[in-house]
């Protein structure tokens, strides 16, 4: 039995102990049945790879090769999704963010595997010299192709988690991650050369098969470090963005690529699949390197001892702390923005944030590089606890050892910061305090090599406490302003909704009094029927303008003429007492808008129109063509609005100047030519009436 045999069945059975464990720790996961589900897929196509490699038949080679493939279809699906789960405390906005890519993951390759099985592999030879060489099919080239995308996905996301996780949640997830990712770096060579030479060779499957038995031994270690799966990391939904796999992945195949002609050019190089493979190891080899916390720590240590410079550049620090914190609105996101900046600048891979409540009685876990949310609940202060801590901290505001104390304040705050080192160095605790008064602490320990913090450290760590203390209560002066923001406005909208379902309620209230001395009579009867059927009608319009008021709105475009809109809408007014109606509809081109939702506009304009007009008065509508928009106009000589009204209040919500109105209809008018990628004017003058004009695209192409 061959090397390469035995590296194959060896990393089936490696790979199905993992599938075996993992589902048996399993529980409701998703990445850790994603997790099981790969490596069985895994296993079965290095068992493929064994038999294929063990035959001599080349019948035999063609047959299991091309059920190794089959397996190995199944592999983009579960590993993005592990990829886009793992560790990840938002996964549940990554699923829905990427769920186009995941369910083209699992259909398309599995598609070309299963549907076009039998142009994966088009021909199996012998060569005078070497192992066999099989070659693909346009089936096995798209997919091999999928694969080669699907492996830059998952490398891409694996990158994404580990960039966004610090300090301990970093160390516990580091090995996992390890192993996945050199699964998928050596897949991302293997299929490079796959597509390279349009054939597989199997020289090269030995290399997979090193890959997981390396990466079984990695995720092995893993495994036995608490809580990996159980990790609350937030990365960003901005995957692509400045990704470090992808500029690696398109340096190394371009690179590739280029070195692929010159051979062909030159007529071939035997060490060529090893020397791409040594350059690709040299990208990850450097990325790693980059990555290192203990060689940047060394690294700005030698700096400041050979050069004689100070270890922060404070410049650099203030424009950090700056860049990080100013657009963070919310106050969960400014604690984890502060809590991975602190770790990172202190090489602290513990570090933890906790606020006083609103009461004041107990301290919160706000954010954590160490602790999950809910390993912070278990640990949660008690009452008696916080007054000590609170109590100490208002004597003495700067950072403190806690390790040397032995009072029942530091017993605590050692309790809610655990060290996860031996020798991760004494840990430290900063109170953060805004005029005078403690809102919360920031502990940091286990120190990358167990460094003390210095006399520097310390006086920058308490400038970073002091900066933090103001940018909290910033964010939450904010919160409270938007709230009040909030109350203001459904006061607004509960004061109109309930003086009309007061009228309504007082209509049916009279009826019901007057229910047991009439109802012998069928006049009243009828009466009341209809008054019944008109306050219903009443309170269902209300409540149907009231559910406008959504964030987005969604429209279903057509070809469709706009004159036909208008005079759908205007049908019957024509006659309408205290107005006369004017139009002035011109020959328009077909353009593409959602036919109900713009006769909603052209309605509340005339109706606005018309009820803008005391006595007798004129509506003038009218539609024409200009630079490339339709444009139609609705005019009246009405009473007209101020230029405050027009400026602050005609397109918000619950702002009107009419008696009975809610003030939604051009706020809803508004959204609907927007959304049709239009625009919406308005010219009024007090006493003299009010021209709307709205511009729609002629050629634009809406989604």
């Amino acid at each position: 039995m061959n090397t390469t045999i035995i590296f194959a069945y060896a990393s089936a059975a490696l790979g199905a102990a993992l599938a075996l464990g993992g589902a048996l720790r399993a529980r409701r996961s998703v990445s850790r049945w994603a997790f099981v589900a790969g490596m069985v897929m895994l296993a079965m196509e290095r068992v493929c790879n064994g038999l294929y490699v063990g035959t001599s038949s080349l019948e035999d080679m063609h047959y299991w090769q091309e059920w190794g493939l089959v397996a190995a279809t199944f592999l983009p699906g579960v590993w993005l999704l592990f990829s886009l789960t793992y560790a990840r405390g938002n996964a549940r906005e990554f699923l829905i963010r990427w769920r186009f890519a995941l369910v083209g993951a699992f259909l398309l390759p599995p598609a070309f595997g299963v549907l076009f099985r039998n142009a994966l592999i088009v021909a199996v030879y012998q060569p005078t010299e070497g192992s066999p060489l099989l070659r693909l099919g346009p089936s096995g080239v798209a997919l091999y192709a999928l694969l080669l995308i699907a492996a830059v996905l998952v490398l891409t996301n694996l990158e994404r988690t580990y960039r966004a996780s610090v300090g301990t949640m970093r160390w516990r997830i580091k090995f996992m991650l390890l192993g996945v990712g050199l699964i998928f770096v050596v897949r991302l060579y293997t299929n490079s050369q796959a597509l390279l030479f349009r054939g597989v060779d199997p020289s090269l499957e030995i290399l997979n098969s090193g890959a997981l038995l390396v990466a079984a031994l990695l995720i092995l270690r893993s495994l036995f470090r608490a809580g990996h799966f159980d990790l609350d990391v937030y990365p960003s939904h901005a995957v692509l963005q400045s990704s470090f796999t992808v500029l690696l992945a398109g340096i190394y195949l371009l690179v590739i690529g280029v070195f692929a002609k010159i051979v062909v050019y030159l007529g071939g190089d035997t060490a060529f699949a090893l020397k791409a493979f040594l350059m690709l190891l040299s990208l990850v080899v450097l990325a790693v390197l980059l990555q290192s916390d203990h060689v940047r720590l060394h690294l700005r240590r030698f700096v400041s001892r050979q050069f004689q410079r100070p270890i922060y550049d404070y410049r650099t620090v203030w424009r950090r702390f700056t860049e990080a914190t100013a657009s963070r609105v919310e106050q969960t996101d400014l604690c984890r923005a502060l809590a991975r900046l602190t770790a990172d600048m202190f090489q602290a891979l513990s570090v933890t944030i906790w606020l006083l409540d609103d009461r004041s009685e107990s301290l919160t876990l706000a954010a954590s590089t160490s602790l999950s949310e809910t390993r912070g609940r278990e640990l949660g202060p008690q009452k008696a606890e916080t007054s000590a801590v609170i109590g100490y901290f208002r004597g003495h505001p700067g950072p403190v050892d806690i390790e040397s104390s032995k009072e029942d304040w530091a017993a605590a705050l050692r309790r809610w910061q655990p060290s996860e080192f031996p020798h991760g160095g004494h840990r430290v605790c900063l109170p953060l305090i805004d005029r005078g008064e403690v809102i919360g602490a920031i502990a940091l320990g286990d120190r990358v090599g167990g460094v003390p913090f210095s006399l520097q450290d310390l006086d920058l760590l308490k400038c970073i406490g002091d900066q933090a203390a103001a940018s909290l209560l910033n964010v939450q002066l904010a919160q409270k302003l938007l709230q009040a923001k909030e109350l203001e406005a459904f006061q607004t909208m509960a004061a109109f909704f309930v003086h009309d379902l007061k009228n309504a309620a007082n209509t049916l209230n009279l009826m019901l009094q007057n229910l047991p001395v009439h109802f012998a009579d069928p006049a009243f009867r009828e009466d009341a029927l209809r008054g019944i059927a008109k306050s219903v009608a009443h309170i269902n319009h209300l409540v149907g303008r009231l559910g406008l008021l959504r964030p987005e709105l969604k429209i279903q475009p057509a070809e469709s003429d706009l004159n036909d809109v208008v005079t759908n809408a205007i049908a019957g007014w024509e006659n309408r007492p205290g107005a006369v109606l004017l139009k002035d509809l011109q020959p328009l081109p077909r353009i593409t808008l959602d036919r109900e939702q713009m006769l909603k506009v052209v309605t509340n304009l005339v109706l606005n129109a018309t009820e803008a007009i005391s006595g007798r008065g004129e509506v003038r509508i009218a539609t024409s063509q200009n630079n490339g928009w339709v444009v139609l106009t609705v005019a009246d000589n009405g009473c007209g609005m101020t230029p405050e009204f027009l400026n602050r209040s005609l397109f918000r919500p619950f702002q009107t100047t009419k008696k009975n109105g809610l003030g939604i209809g051009m706020f809803q008018s508004k959204m609907i030519v927007e959304a049709h990628g239009g625009r919406i004017t308005v010219d009024s003058e007090p006493g003299k009436g009010t021209v709307f004009r709205i511009f729609l695209p002629v050629r634009k192409s809406l989604q």
